[in-house]
């Protein structure tokens, strides 16, 4: 897609993924797309995500079927990261909870508190 060819992916080849949902604004996850990853992302209407640990392409829900269905996509002005809005199926969070940012920073009591909810259990999905 020659769209992306004014994207700055980083030495690793990667950039910043923001995924929101797309009725509430709500930050699900933050993850890294390669080029192969946005691509296919777009070109499917699914998100894709290059994982670092594993060092190989995915689909976001292939094993829990927790799938992200693209509506919207935006680059940042720096052309370094970019922000997917979608329509989340089950939980963005492979810990069973509907955002991966379900707990609140409380500094003055140096905690975190748990302020999202489960929406799925992870040892019956990620069997």
């Amino acid at each position: 897609m020659k769209i992306l060819d004014g994207l700055k992916f980083d030495d690793k080849g990667l950039l910043a993924a923001v995924i929101q949902d797309a009725g509430t604004h709500e930050v699900l996850m933050v993850a890294f797309m390669n080029r192969e990853a946005l691509e296919k992302t777009l070109s499917t209407g699914l998100a894709h995500f290059w994982s670092r640990s594993r060092q190989k392409l995915w689909l976001k829900g292939e094993s829990s079927g927790h799938v992200q269905a693209v509506r919207d996509a935006y680059v940042d002005c720096d052309g370094d990261a970019v922000v997917i809005m979608v329509e989340q199926k089950g939980g963005a969070c492979h810990t069973g909870y509907r955002s991966c940012f379900y707990r609140r920073l409380l500094p003055k009591e140096d905690r975190l508190e748990v302020v999202g909810k489960k929406v799925f259990d992870p040892d019956k999905v990620y069997k």
